[in-house]
């Protein structure tokens, strides 16, 4: 694994340095690319750095840490909250940290987050890896099920499936050209039906999709993107499951 680049944000010089040390000394494979005493400087900086990870204070002067998600329209970094009291933790648990440590920082706890963000990182490159073997069999000839809407029945390969998203007893077939389609069958019995197709995949009780679809893997929020842009959940009983799918398919 490449080195994991960090930043990172309090505004006690103290604490950054404590901090930068633990680092260094147990966690070589992160590499500390700037330290900074304010919010609004290190949002500069995270914009311009691209960092993997954010180990960011959440009480300082100004801005607390917590704001940062109001600065992004989308948070594409890790983020682990640091703070010397315990009753921002279901705060963080909100905003979608990967850890929350409690001031001072026990090497075992700090261990334990970096853990956390490799695992994560090792996500997405794996992620990155599948999708461009995907697109090298997207056009292999598929089997074919039958949708039958309104009275009109249409045989479409599966492969021209992108995502099925349940409504009740009804089902929404998103299409590769476009279009969608609602069927008068229940997921269930979509998802029967797509059994003869491997790449299909249950990542929720609402949503069955089609892997060759997928774009990316967002962790914090545990959504699945298409490329088409549809967000489609993933459960978090199915979490492991979806990993070992990433594995069979690679």
């Amino acid at each position: 694994m490449e080195k994991i680049k960090a930043i990172i944000v309090d505004d006690e010089l103290a604490a950054r340095k404590i901090m930068v040390n633990l680092l260094e000394l147990s966690h070589p494979e992160i590499e500390v690319l700037e330290t900074f005493d304010n919010l609004l400087e290190a949002v500069s900086a995270i914009k311009k750095e691209v960092p993997d990870i954010v180990f960011l204070d959440v009480e300082m002067p100004q801005y607390s840490g917590y704001e940062i998600v109001n600065f992004f329209d989308e948070i594409n970094f890790q983020i682990v909250f640091v703070t010397a009291y315990d009753k921002y933790a279901i705060k963080a648990f909100e905003v979608n940290a990967v850890d929350y440590l409690l001031k001072p920082i026990k090497r075992e706890r700090l261990a334990e987050a970096v853990e956390r963000i490799k695992s994560n990182i090792e996500e997405q490159v794996a992620l990155a890896d599948y999708t461009n073997m995907l697109d090298d069999i997207r056009n292999e000839d598929s089997p074919k099920i039958v949708l039958s809407e309104l009275g009109k029945k249409e045989w479409v390969k599966t492969r021209d499936i992108i995502a099925v998203e349940a409504r009740g007893a009804y089902a929404t077939i998103f299409l590769k050209d476009g279009r969608t389609t609602m069927v008068s069958k229940n997921i269930g019995t979509i998802e029967k039906s797509l059994q003869i197709d491997p790449l299909f995949f249950r990542s929720h009780k609402s949503w069955i999709i089609n892997m060759t679809e997928v774009f990316t893997y967002k962790i914090p929020e545990e959504t699945i993107v298409l490329k088409n842009g549809i967000s489609v959940k993933l459960s978090r009983f199915k979490k492991a499951e979806f990993k070992l799918k990433l594995k069979e398919l690679l």
